[in-house]
């Protein structure tokens, strides 16, 4: 993140002094990894300043050891935006010094600083300013967790029943209004093989080779992807193989194997059309090993999402 000087203290509203105090409060995705702190210390900071400005601010537990912060200020009879940002971050393995918080050369240094601490702090400035200021409306702060993840906090948001007339997420887009996002679905993809001793090819049964035949298939949908879909703003549909693992030894022939596909979707694309695709991929992959024994299931989904281009919230 690129910053000035930081001449003020964070209370004050300052964007990059709340950026650098937000960064050096850990708040590591506890799924991604091990020893992660959540991100209750940094929520309880973001509730701390909303409730200093004159908010009514809250943090919850939305799942074990895992925390969301709401604030509101107003409420009278004009509309009510929404400004959301997320607290965890992803981890820091090989960082040097990843909580420092530091400003050199013009640049804040530290895990998070651009996604999104950097964000949730111009939230956070957003709300001092406007803690100054009469608003007709409703301005709801909603931090959330576990964005980094399965989206455990947002979840939890819709559920709760909040709702708003607009909403602005603070995501890292270089600055550029971005009203469309890309969504996606976990392709969970299981091949069976047949275990035997390595010496007993006559026996054995190969389920990683045989989930090179669907990676391949995978590769040509992928191909197809590129050059039949797209959107104008988000670009074309895309999949890519995220995990795969198989085999328990070097000379034991593998009788599992599985395979974990990211497919990102556009608007307007669903889980079910996605898994129809899937189902075409195992079917052309049967045909290059008619001994593919090979499922699909639907795995973690994010719908895409669209805001039209001409509306009031994009155009202003």
């Amino acid at each position: 993140m690129k910053s000035g000087h930081m001449t003020e203290t964070p209370h004050s509203g300052n964007p990059v002094t709340m950026t650098s105090r937000l960064v050096r409060v850990p708040s590591v995705n506890p799924v991604l990894e091990e020893g992660g702190e959540g991100e209750l210390r940094v929520a309880a900071l973001a509730e701390r300043w909303l409730r200093g400005w004159g908010y009514r601010a809250a943090v919850s537990e939305v799942a074990p050891g895992r925390f969301n912060v709401v604030a509101r200020r107003g409420g009278g009879r004009g509309p009510s935006l929404l400004l959301n940002g997320h607290l965890d971050t992803v981890g820091v393995s090989g960082m040097a010094d990843p909580f420092s918080g530091a400003i050199r050369d013009g640049r804040l240094f530290g895990r998070g600083a651009a996604d999104m601490k950097s964000g949730v702090a111009c939230i956070l400035a957003v709300a001092a300013e406007l803690a100054r200021e009469e608003i007709a409306g409703e301005l709801v702060v909603a931090l959330t967790a576990d964005e980094e993840h399965a989206s455990l906090g947002m979840e939890a948001l819709v559920a709760s029943g909040l709702r708003a007339d607009a909403a602005i997420v603070c995501e890292p887009t270089g600055l550029a209004v971005m009203p469309a996002h890309k969504g996606f679905l976990w392709i969970d993809v299981r091949a069976k093989g047949l275990a035997a001793h390595g010496s007993r090819p006559d026996a054995g049964v190969d389920a990683i080779t045989h989930m090179g035949h669907v990676l391949v298939a995978f590769e040509e949908e992928c191909r197809r992807l590129a050059h039949e879909t797209g959107h104008p703003l988000l670009g074309p549909a895309s999949l890519h193989a995220g995990t795969i693992e198989g085999g328990s030894a070097p000379s034991v022939y593998p009788d599992g194997c599985r395979l974990v596909v990211e497919r990102r979707t556009l608007p307007g694309e669903t889980a079910r059309d996605v898994m129809a695709e899937a189902a075409l991929v195992l079917k052309r992959a049967r045909e290059r090993c008619p001994g593919l024994d090979a499922t699909v299931e639907a795995g973690l989904y994010r719908a895409a999402t669209e805001v039209p281009v001409g509306s009031g919230l994009v155009d202003g």
